[in-house]
């Protein structure tokens, strides 16, 4: 642990609510704080639109984040997120038929219901025995997602008027939050709070599964609840959301640079600098481009974020 991580812990969260208090405020409509007691058309863009999607936006942006760093913290990979076993894939693909056969209606649940039997598809092909070799989780997870992603496309290809709904569902944004979408997303704390409570596991087993195994580490127990809670809090990210990619990849590892590798503290500190991430990254689309999805955003920064690690790892 690093001397400075307690303090950096109480930064980001002083920084969490400054962020959510000026997500509030800032949007096509600046919003003053005379404003919101004077107007009472000010108030209802404040309830019943801003402060919902800000909230959301902090709740899925926390989600990956902290699945981001289990998944890294689990395969000992800095380029390992929750979307790489085909949690975003399965998603994507229960909300598509949502939006194809039922005009839209049960899209979250169906996308949760994606996220979480992709996630057990996985985890099951990869199993041998009682075992689960983190290379065949890997590799099971591409696989799987490679098939969706077909699925999908054929789809998406015979979906019609739908094809303009599901490319922005799958671009990830927070356009119709409402509190009813907040709600949705409140689980996503107990989740988190459950991977928090395997810091420790998480800590020894970054030393490697045999030292984790003598040291009275049930390795393959502890994979199977970090996948479980992992698909858990991402597959409600994703059916809130849509797929808004690379959070889970880039906060964990400049969190990890921070703060350092004992997970007590880089979970809380992933968490709070995943919602801040997405907070300004949401505030910036619906200030500045006419609410472009938040996906794009992310993912203008993530992509390039996810070459340099390549390389560096290519290095060394």
């Amino acid at each position: 642990m690093r001397r400075t991580a307690p303090i950096t812990i109480l930064t980001l969260t002083c920084l969490l609510l400054i962020s959510m208090a000026c997500a509030v405020a800032l949007g096509p409509t600046g919003i003053s704080l005379e404003s919101l007691f004077s107007s009472e058309n000010t108030w209802k863009i404040v309830w019943d639109i801003r402060l919902p999607r800000v909230i959301a936006a902090a709740l899925v942006g926390c989600a990956l984040a902290v699945a981001g760093t289990a998944m890294q913290g689990l395969f000992r990979n800095p380029m390992a997120d929750p979307y790489i076993i085909g949690t975003s894939s399965g998603g994507a693909l229960g909300a598509t038929i949502a939006i194809v056969l039922f005009a839209g209606t049960g899209r979250p649940v169906l996308a949760f219901i994606g996220a979480m039997a992709a996630t057990f598809i996985v985890y099951f092909i990869a199993r041998s025995g009682s075992k689960i070799p983190v290379e065949t989780l890997l590799l099971s997870g591409v696989a799987l997602s490679t098939l969706l992603s077909a699925l999908l496309s054929f789809l998406m290809y015979t979906a019609g008027r739908s094809l303009h709904q599901i490319m922005f569902w799958l671009m990830g944004g927070f356009w119709n939050v409402s509190w009813n979408d907040v709600f949705v997303a409140l689980p996503i704390l107990l989740g988190c709070v459950g991977i928090y409570l395997f810091a420790r596991d998480v800590n020894i087993l970054s030393l490697s599964e045999e030292d984790a195994t003598h040291l009275g580490v049930n390795v393959e127990r502890l994979k199977q609840i970090l996948l479980a809670l992992s698909a858990f809090v991402a597959g409600i990210a994703v059916a809130v959301a849509g797929s808004i990619g690379f959070v889970g990849l880039i906060t964990p590892h400049v969190m990890r640079l921070i703060v350092g590798p004992d997970h007590r503290f880089l979970f809380p500190a992933a968490a709070l600098a995943g919602a801040i991430l997405l907070i300004w990254s949401d505030t910036l689309t619906r200030t500045f481009t006419n609410d472009m999805p938040v996906g794009i955003i992310t993912a203008c920064f993530g992509a390039p974020f996810f070459i340099y690690l390549l390389r560096s790892r290519m290095k060394t």
